[in-house]
């Protein structure tokens, strides 16, 4: 076995210790296909395959009816949600694993289908231009309401008091989805942000929302169990246009994130090439490890030699890995033997069968067979 790699020696994040650096990402896969959007016995099984992951995030889980912005993704703003996912949990703890859920509100990223004709709330009046996942397939987005003041404070209610559900549950923490072109990143970018208020206009009031949330849900976890997300080089994806100010913003927001003892920070490299963006960052570990002094994670297309050079590298403490836990269960496991990676079925990504979400085999499996 191919142990002496950074990615599988354990970890201390906080008061947790992780058996290895390999964290499952958060992703959507759009199985919550009942009319409650709980998570059932299938989800139990697809966490519990893959608690060999030091960390498990679960897929972005709606804090509330308006935060919604796809079909047949879960929540965790009802009891019948909660005690859903206390079984996933539950499973995942059986294995030795630890979980977090991602805290996830979907804003001008959503449909009116969604809302019962309502439309879906955003910081601004400004169209994303983008697309929804309906009942009906992709339609376009529409014109969001702005939200009131009074609708803001509601907003980081409803994500302290999905918190509370999660402690309810069972996790052994919380993200906030604070990334790809959702309702943060919607305040952080100045493109969909047109507020003047305390909530727009400079980029300590276009961040005011993250920080209000996180001061909320800290009452509920301790800051040592609460990750963000952020995606600082995202452009032309989710409707979110960066700007000159982009870059700052982002330095801003994460500078700050220092004055919390957070689990950790979870960053994205870019979706698209940014190189000829002179304003953006194609390296973003690099960029934000001197910046950074709590735990660094890092994601988006790494494999098992590029995440344990990130590591070896001293740019990042935890990898994220997405597509390559789809198809591969077990990823510490291979990574390990040194094993083959097994290929993913796009097609099933976001269907609502158990095909392409538990039926990937584990290594063994596939030589014994």
């Amino acid at each position: 076995m191919k142990t002496n790699q950074p990615l599988l020696e354990s970890y201390r994040m906080g008061d947790l210790m992780l058996k290895n650096r390999v964290v499952m990402a958060p992703m959507t896969r759009n199985r919550a296909t009942n009319s409650s959007n709980v998570p059932t016995e299938i989800h139990q099984e697809y966490y519990q395959q893959r608690a060999g992951a030091g960390l498990l995030i679960t897929e972005g889980s709606q804090v509330s009816e308006r935060a919604v912005g796809y079909i047949n993704t879960p929540g965790i703003h009802t009891k019948e949600q909660t005690e859903g996912w206390k079984k996933v949990t539950k499973a995942v703890h059986q294995e030795d694993g630890k979980i977090f859920i991602q805290l996830w509100h979907c804003g001008r990223i959503s449909h009116p289908k969604f809302h019962d004709g309502a439309l879906p709330l955003a910081p601004s009046a400004v169209n994303p231009d983008a697309q929804a996942y309906t009942v009906d397939g992709f339609e376009d987005t529409v014109t969001p309401k702005e939200m009131t003041l009074d609708e803001i404070k509601e907003t980081i209610q409803e994500f302290k008091n999905a918190a509370i559900n999660a402690k309810e549950a069972g996790f052994d923490g919380i993200e906030i989805h604070s990334s790809n072109g959702y309702l943060f990143h919607q305040f952080f970018n100045k493109n969909a942000n047109t507020r003047t208020d305390e909530y727009g206009g400079s980029m300590e009031n276009r961040a005011r929302f993250l920080f209000d949330v996180l001061e909320e849900v800290k009452d509920v976890f301790p800051e040592n169990r609460i990750g963000v997300r952020l995606n600082p080089s995202l452009h032309e994806s989710f409707g979110i246009i960066a700007t000159e100010e982009t870059i700052p913003t982002f330095d801003y927001i994460i500078e700050r994130l220092n004055d919390y003892d957070l689990a950790y920070l979870h960053l994205s490299e870019p979706f698209t090439d940014v190189s000829n963006v002179s304003f953006l960052v194609s390296n973003i570990a690099e960029r934000y490890r001197p910046r950074y002094k709590g735990t660094l994670m890092i994601n988006n297309g790494f494999t098992q030699e590029t995440g344990n050079k990130v590591i070896q590298d001293e740019h990042a403490d935890l990898v994220a890995f997405g597509k390559l836990f789809i198809s591969n269960p077990d990823l510490p496991t291979r990574f390990a033997l040194n094993a083959p990676m097994a290929d993913w079925n796009e097609d099933l990504f976001y269907a609502s069968t158990k095909e392409g979400y538990i039926d990937y085999p584990e290594y063994k499996e596939t030589i014994d067979s």
